[in-house]
């Protein structure tokens, strides 16, 4: 069914100044979050914790709804405050042995370079899949793979091309050689379809404040039953544990499930507002989100080229996304950014370009609309 798109803009009071196009950065939030959000803290300011089992209920409510959005179960999700608490549970979980490697993209955003990086002092190699012309070649990441590659760790979307990953090649080949997976999925998830399952995906990490259209400081971890046994829980907390609520047991084995990663009191106004983003994209539907999504980028990079800027971000089947980076060949992306900044458009400049990201809410007149101001 089309996205009724006049009515979903209803929701985003960000359309009455700005033409955003800015949701692979910091994205502004729906008026369903906000008023979830606002709603619980008008709660606790007027009950205190008298409504703490419906809070609960609301956190079960949430595990389901983003378990269900990455074809997962609820016991392997995790909340985290930001994507990189997912990738650090991993990073220093792991049993590592000296000599082991770990395979990355070159370029990639710092969350899931510095924790690898950091384990060099355990002598963990981190080695680099080059990016040429945009593209992350299948053949160049897989070849970077060796006899004691422990783990590939990559982004489902490269924030400054971006390069959309074939997420199901790459998982199929690391379960063929025992290889944990692990994708960040921070600027695919609310965007793009993700099927952890399908994928064989090992570990997931993503936060809210990007494409699913939620606050900053809220965010989901995954971690496959499969992979859970391999992981240790470095960051054991009170909450980690079998029994939380007998405060004086001191009893230190960690829960059975994904919650063992969760080691304290959650951010909770965070909590309700990624239950209303993931209510929010799971009305509207992936499938139709990033049906529309890529129609949007590719009505915008086909009117790029027609005014001779050129396109870094690939746009072949498969590997094209809701970013776009863009160059032209005598102006700088920070005097394009401004000159759209100037005309109420919010872009940002990423990856030597200027680069675009819009969502399923922005309009085709929108694209006409950058592409006019645009030199």
């Amino acid at each position: 069914m089309p996205i009724e798109v006049d009515r979903i803009r209803a929701e985003f009071p960000v359309v009455r100044k700005w033409i955003y196009m800015n949701h692979a950065g910091i994205a502004p939030i729906s008026q369903s979050v906000y008023r979830a959000m606002n709603g619980y803290l008008r709660d606790v300011a007027s009950n205190g914790m008298t409504e703490v089992e419906a809070w609960r209920k609301a956190e079960v409510r949430t595990r389901k709804l983003a378990a269900r959005l990455i074809g997962a179960r609820p016991s392997e999700i995790a909340f985290v405050k930001n994507t990189t608490e997912g990738i650090l549970a991993v990073a220093n979980g792991l049993r590592w042995r000296s000599g082991d490697s770990v395979v990355i993209a070159d370029r990639g955003f710092p969350a899931n370079v510095y924790p690898w990086l950091n384990l060099a002092s355990r002598g963990v190699e981190t080695r680099l899949a080059p990016e040429v012309d945009g593209r992350i070649r299948l053949e160049d990441l897989l070849g970077a793979v060796e006899e004691h590659t422990r783990v590939i760790s990559i982004s489902s979307v490269e924030f400054a091309s971006g390069f959309r990953h074939d997420l199901k090649t790459i998982g199929a080949f690391c379960k063929d050689h025992d290889i944990l997976f692990f994708v960040d999925a921070i600027q695919s998830l609310g965007a793009l379809g993700l099927d952890v399952a399908e994928a064989a995906i090992d570990f997931a990490s993503a936060d809210a404040h990007k494409w699913l259209l939620g606050p900053e400081g809220a965010g989901i971890f995954f971690c496959s039953r499969r992979a859970m046994k391999r992981l240790r829980v470095v960051n054991l907390g009170w909450a980690s544990v079998v029994n939380p609520r007998d405060f004086l047991s001191y009893d230190t084995t960690p829960l059975s499930d994904a919650q063992r990663f969760e080691c304290g009191t959650l951010n909770r106004v965070g909590m309700y507002g990624l239950k209303a983003c993931f209510d929010l994209i799971h009305r509207v539907g992936i499938e139709e989100i990033e049906a529309r999504v890529l129609m949007l980028t590719d009505q915008l990079c086909a009117g790029l080229e027609e005014k001779g800027y050129t396109v870094v971000s690939s746009r072949r089947s498969g590997e094209k996304s809701g970013i776009v980076v863009f160059r032209h060949a005598d102006i700088t992306p920070e005097a394009l950014y401004e000159k759209l900044y100037e005309a109420n458009i919010v872009g940002a400049v990423r990856g030597g370009g200027l680069r675009l990201s819009p969502h399923f809410y922005n309009t085709e007149e929108e694209v006409d609309r950058v592409l006019d101001v645009l030199p």
